[in-house]
């Protein structure tokens, strides 16, 4: 089994798709680090000996920020952009969508569950 930045990547999958399971590193990534450790696209994940997999993490380390140190950074970039109190940093800050997106209908993802509010009643007309 192939463990790289502490994340076990799956034995049977190919090693461009297997690259992707690290948090960081999406397919044109993967293609470049496979190209650099001079691996097939195809090969497997189980297939790898010892000498790529040094490679692989090797090219890793030295040039790719990933896993905690890249989710550290996301957080902090967020946090100042609140502090700097910019439209971006207001609408995290506040819950909504960030860029550009409707709110009127869409964007529970970001609201949460509706709140319903009651509507109003309507007053009997007087004759």
């Amino acid at each position: 089994m192939a463990r790289i930045a502490g994340v076990d990547l799956p034995k049977n999958k190919r090693g461009e798709i297997g690259l992707t399971y690290i948090f960081g590193i999406g397919r044109s990534t993967s293609k470049k680090i496979l190209d650099s450790a001079g691996i097939s696209y195809d090969k497997k994940v189980n297939q790898w000996n010892d000498k790529e997999l040094s490679d692989i993490r090797g090219y890793i380390t030295n040039n790719l920020k990933i896993e905690g140190a890249l989710k550290s950074e996301i957080t902090l970039n967020i946090k100042r952009l609140m502090d700097i109190v910019c439209y971006r940093g207001l609408r995290h800050r506040k819950g909504l969508p960030v860029r550009g997106q409707r709110t009127k209908t869409n964007s529970r993802t970001r609201k949460g569950k509706r709140k319903t509010v009651a509507g109003k009643k309507k007053v009997a007309a007087k004759k």
